[in-house]
């Protein structure tokens, strides 16, 4: 099942879904994610510089459509300064776990990250899905403290960071 596309505006900003076109501002955008934030997300800068623009073009291509897998963006009409998506987990089919949640540090405390959170979660109940999931470091206050004020809740579930050992997420829930 697909939705009809989800956009507000703040400030300047839209958020919907990625378009196909997105490459190119998406790859910058996820290279700034990973030079800002490198224990949020699961590859390194120098992994995602290396991908070939094509890998990147089939990517956006592949969840700009479809209800298994969707990419929300911020965009302003030039760089994109925010990013959400949202994924089915084949062991809870009425949940979507948001992943690769990202504002661009001069948008942080704008709004914009309960306007990625929403355009995630209408995608989700479009999609028959009507729980959200998320996993924090634990530590990440700040994420933490933004993601109770959207409405998540602690679950007390507590995971290995799938890539720094020493590290744990905790997982957060909330209807969508």
């Amino acid at each position: 099942m697909t939705s009809a596309p989800t956009i507000t505006a703040t400030r300047t900003t839209t958020v919907r879904r990625i378009h196909p076109e997105d490459a190119a501002r998406m790859r910058a955008l996820r290279l700034e994610m990973l030079a800002d934030a490198p224990l949020a997300f699961l590859e390194t800068v120098a992994e995602a510089a290396a991908r070939p623009h094509a890998d990147y073009a089939a990517r956006i291509a592949a969840v700009s459509h479809g209800a298994a897998t969707a990419q929300f963006v911020a965009d302003p009409g030039g760089r994109f300064v925010g990013h959400a998506g949202g994924t089915v987990t084949p062991e809870e089919p009425g949940l979507t776990v948001i992943y690769a949640v990202y504002l661009t540090p001069a948008w942080r405390g704008s709004g914009l990250l309960a306007e990625l959170v929403d355009a995630v979660a209408a995608w989700s109940r479009a999609c028959g899905r009507p729980e959200l999931m998320l996993e924090v470091v634990v530590g990440n206050d700040r994420a933490y403290r933004a993601y109770q004020r959207l409405g998540f809740v602690d679950t007390g579930v507590r995971v290995p960071h799938p890539k720094v050992p020493t590290l744990r997420e905790l997982q957060m829930r909330r209807p969508a």
